[in-house]
C-alpha cells in the first residue's frame, strides 16, 4: 500500500529533487504545500511593506506631498496664470468683452484684489462698500448697482485711468501711478463683485479670436527693417 504525504509516519521524510513537501493536514482532500517563497517574491513583499510605512508616516503624518485636491487646486491656478498672462499680452484692445473676461479669471483678480487693497481700500473700503467699521469713507461703494459714470466695464476703467469728472473732489487719475496694467487689474477685481451680462463670456472669446486672425493676417505685410 501506498504511503500518503500527510501520514505522520512520512513527516520526517525529506522529499528529494523536485517533489513538493506538503504539510501533515488535510482538510477537505485538499493540502498545503510546505515551501520557502522565491527570494525574488520575498524581497519584492518586504520592499513594498517598507515603502508603505515610510509613505504613510510622510504623507498622513507629517504631510509631506501634495493632496489630490491640493494638485487639483495648483493644476486649476496654472491654468488661470496662462489665461491671466494672455489677458496681459491683450490690454491694448480692451473692450467690455475682455474686461469681464479678466474680472472672472482668477489669478488676474487676485492681483488685483493686491493692488485694491494696498491703493484703493482707503477710500473704497475693503468690501468696498465705502465704509470700515460703519464709519463712511470718502469714497463710493462699488459693490453695488449705481454707478456715478456708467455702469459699463470701460466706463469704470475710464474713471479709474483717467480720474473723476469733478477734479475738485472726485478722484485722481491712477494710470499715471499704477501704469495701464495695474489699473487694469484692479478694474477686474471690482467687476468681480458683480454679475457678468449674459453672453458676454462668448464676446470676448469672438473678440479674441478676431483679433488673433487680425494679427495673423497682417504679420506678412509688415514691411521687413
Amino acid at each position: 500500500m501506498d504511503q500518503q504525504p500527510n501520514d505522520p509516519k512520512n513527516q520526517d521524510q525529506k522529499p528529494s529533487g523536485d517533489e513538493p513537501i506538503l504539510m501533515p493536514h488535510e482538510y477537505d482532500g485538499i493540502q498545503e504545500f510546505d515551501q520557502k517563497l522565491p527570494n525574488w517574491w520575498l524581497w519584492t513583499f518586504y520592499i513594498t511593506v517598507i515603502f508603505f510605512a515610510v509613505f504613510w508616516v510622510l504623507y498622513y503624518q507629517v504631510g509631506s506631498g501634495a493632496t489630490d485636491d491640493e494638485k487639483m487646486e495648483n493644476e486649476l491656478d496654472r491654468i488661470a496664470r496662462i489665461e491671466a498672462e494672455r489677458l496681459e499680452r491683450e490690454l491694448g484692445v480692451l473692450s467690455d468683452a475682455k474686461l469681464w473676461e479678466a474680472s472672472r479669471n482668477t489669478a488676474f483678480v487676485e492681483e488685483g484684489r493686491k493692488q485694491f487693497m494696498e491703493t484703493c481700500a482707503v477710500c473704497h473700503g475693503r468690501d468696498l462698500s465705502a465704509t470700515n467699521d460703519g464709519i463712511k469713507l470718502s469714497g463710493v461703494p462699488l459693490n453695488d448697482s449705481e454707478w456715478l459714470y456708467g455702469s459699463d466695464p470701460m466706463n469704470v476703467l475710464n474713471i479709474v485711468t483717467n480720474g473723476s469728472p469733478d477734479k475738485t473732489k472726485g478722484m485722481q487719475a491712477w494710470e499715471p501711478v499704477l501704469g495701464k496694467t495695474r489699473v487694469t487689474k484692479v478694474v477686474a477685481f471690482v467687476l468681480s463683485h458683480h454679475e457678468m451680462p449674459e453672453g458676454m463670456g462668448e464676446g470676448a472669446a469672438a473678440e479674441g479670436e478676431a483679433s488673433d486672425a487680425a494679427a495673423e493676417e497682417a504679420a506678412p505685410a509688415a514691411d521687413p527693417a
